[in-house]
């Protein structure tokens, strides 16, 4: 377990050609009321990466991606996104570079129309009207979501609120994507083309993603990276594997192990199976038990 632990201090990013995008060193905030969101809070995003923020409610997840993005600072502790340091005395326009979809697509979409809606971010960034229109058109293409183009917002599914949100963000060319809870409210149809679309962002678009969520079988599937949160603080880091098939770190921190997981081990446990497969995916379930 202890090579799981997430250190206060990161090394130097590995020799692989990816540079890091967004560097947490020992963060922490205090609230006005005196709670505590984060606490020496130590994190890492890496280029064309989809890290996955896994916690209970309140763990501190939320309070992370508004750091990142910008939104909030840090009371001790630094920022780094992009090669900018932010600290607690310090202004920041890190949302250009960190775009943030919340859990509540409603806290998102206001514009008249969908277009307008999208065009918003472009044109907050200084584009010309033509130009922000034409990035727009091309963000609703990206998620699937052109047919929506003179919708009104309010009147969306919230399965296509969702895509608009992501194609609002997607507009304004970020080079890191945050989710929060992307699929928590969704239907299984959206919430597949949600997840599909996360990885069109890093295999496509080449935007490294971070996802928060408590769903662990989305992060199984999705996540090249996992972070455990617990109070806070990051307790655990590593692959899928690593870390949901580690006992310890996962009831630490107060999850279940993902479906897939719990099967395959419920299967050699009635088998007297020694599991030395570590399937996250039901087609990587299926080719464990058939052998």
């Amino acid at each position: 377990m202890n090579n799981l632990k997430n250190p206060c201090c990161y090394p130097p990013p590995a020799p692989d050609g990816r540079a890091e995008l967004i560097h947490v060193d020992c963060a922490s905030h205090v609230y006005p009321n005196g709670s505590v969101g984060i606490h020496h809070m130590c994190f890492r995003v890496m280029e064309r990466e989809i890290v996955a923020l896994c916690g209970r409610n309140g763990s501190g997840k939320s309070t992370l991606i508004e750091h990142v993005n910008g939104l909030l600072r840090p009371s001790e502790g630094k920022v780094v996104v992009n090669g900018q340091t932010i600290g607690s005395d310090q202004t920041s326009d890190l949302w250009k570079d960190v775009g943030v979809v919340f859990q509540n697509s409603d806290d998102q979409l206001f514009a008249p129309t969908v277009l307008d809606d999208v065009m918003f971010g472009p044109l907050n960034l200084g584009m010309q009207r033509e130009e922000a229109h034409n990035a727009a058109l091309s963000a609703l293409s990206a998620v699937g979501a052109e047919c929506l183009v003179s919708r009104l917002p309010g009147y969306l599914s919230g399965g296509e609120k969702r895509l608009v949100s992501i194609a609002g963000i997607l507009a304004m060319q970020p080079k890191i994507i945050a989710l929060d809870e992307p699929t928590s409210d969704l239907d299984p149809a959206h919430s597949r083309i949600v997840e599909n679309l996360i990885r069109k962002l890093r295999d496509v678009h080449g935007i490294s993603v971070i996802v928060a969520t408590h769903d662990l079988d989305l992060a199984a599937r999705l996540a090249d990276r996992v972070c455990l949160v617990q109070n806070g603080s990051i307790c655990a880091e590593g692959s899928p594997e690593e870390i949901f098939y580690n006992d310890e770190v996962v009831q630490e921190a107060g999850l279940l192990h993902p479906e897939v997981v719990r099967i395959y081990r419920a299967y050699c446990e009635r088998t007297g199976g020694y599991g030395r497969k570590h399937p996250l995916t039901v087609e990587q379930l299926i080719d464990a038990l058939i052998v």
